[in-house]
């Protein structure tokens, strides 16, 4: 039986996009046979150190974010315990599978790389969302230039970061592949196919400036007076976000939350439009999400979220992001049919991580 670890800084029930990431296709591989155990961090130190989710084994280690975790979220996660488990087991893994370029727990698992296999999803971006993330990505880019070098292959989730990894760290192309996220494609057949009588604008993710949230409230004032917003997340900006509704007297319009998954899939479905204007992005679940349930997208001409882009069901719109021009694309979206979108299901993703396992390990 082939044994897996699977190394990323948080596992469920914290969700992320990578974390969803891990855990989908987990699940998903053990149903196909495989070991898998995910080697994480808590941070809050209450989670049990080691359980099974759905067929998985789940270590989790203590863990201090830094100071790094304040200038950028979600990433470094120093874990003395992760790093010497790595260490002293890797070797017990016939791949090591390590998730989130920024954070530390990759770092431990290139380091400790033996006689397993390494493999390394980046979720690399251009930049970093504030000026002094981007001046940390500038020594932590030559450390951690290491996972790429003894990487035996590395994982990209769209085109677009693919070729960022090929432009900034000068590996071979024939050793970066593309494993898109997945969606639950029966989940989504369940959801009922209505919609509420008033209008609403879905966003779903973290609640930081690069999210471009802001710009959704802005456009509130230019949108008749029953079109509300519905944001789903949490992050550092929310305190911002509120006090912006406030300002423009629109608060009563804007909605914040944090749903449970039946919820979410709910709000995909009634919403009339989703609308992401993140400038850094490599794939984006939550539009491949909405795009599943049937509802219209508009995104900014950004990153990967260009890939999207193709005026039938999902709309863009350049930075800087002007209101009137994106009231103008809201109404125009209204209403719109969504269909023809190609998506894997998170079985056909687990099949290609699968199928790289094997490859990595006849080497």
């Amino acid at each position: 039986m082939v044994k897996i670890a699977q190394v990323c800084p948080d596992y469920y029930p914290y969700i992320g996009g990578a974390q969803r990431y891990v855990k989908e296709t987990s699940e998903m591989l053990v149903k196909k046979g495989l070991s898998i155990e995910v080697l994480t961090t808590d941070r809050s130190g209450t989670l049990p150190t080691e359980e099974k989710i759905n067929g998985v084994k789940v270590r989790r280690f203590k863990s201090w974010e830094g100071i790094g975790h304040t200038i950028t979220p979600g990433a470094y996660y120093f874990s003395k315990g992760l790093e010497n488990f790595l260490f002293r087991y890797s070797t017990d893994y016939d791949v090591v599978h390590a998730h989130m370029y920024t954070g530390l727990p990759a770092l431990y698992a290139a380091r400790a790389k033996a006689g397993n296999r390494f493999v390394l999803n980046p979720y690399y971006h251009e930049r970093s969302q504030t000026f002094f993330a981007n001046i940390l990505r500038i020594p932590w880019k030559l450390v951690a230039r290491r996972m790429y070098e003894v990487a035996d292959a590395v994982v990209c989730l769209s085109e677009y970061e693919r070729s960022l990894v090929l432009r900034d760290f000068g590996i071979e192309r024939t050793n970066v592949s593309i494993v898109r996220p997945g969606v639950n494609k029966d989940e989504f057949r369940r959801i009922p196919k209505w919609r509420r009588n008033r209008q609403t604008i879905l966003y779903v993710g973290r609640l930081e400036r690069y999210k471009g949230v802001e710009y959704l409230i802005r456009v509130l004032p230019k949108l008749d007076s029953s079109m509300r917003l519905e944001i789903d997340g949490k992050g550092s900006d929310k305190d911002r976000l509120v006090k912006l509704a406030k300002m423009l007297h629109v608060e009563n319009r804007v909605t914040f939350d944090t749903a449970s998954r039946d919820e979410l899939l709910r709000k995909y479905a009634e919403a009339t439009v989703f609308v992401l204007l993140s400038k850094y992005e490599t794939y984006s679940l939550s539009v491949a999400e909405a795009l599943a349930s049937g509802t219209p997208c508009i995104v900014a001409n950004s990153s990967a979220l260009r890939g999207w882009v193709d005026n039938r069901n999902c709309f863009g719109i350049d930075y800087p992001i002007d209101v009137d021009s994106l009231a103008r694309l809201i109404h125009s979206a209204i209403g719109t049919r969504v269909e023809g979108v190609k998506l894997d299901d998170w079985d056909d993703v687990a099949e290609q991580l699968h199928q790289l396992y094997l490859d990595v390990s006849d080497r």
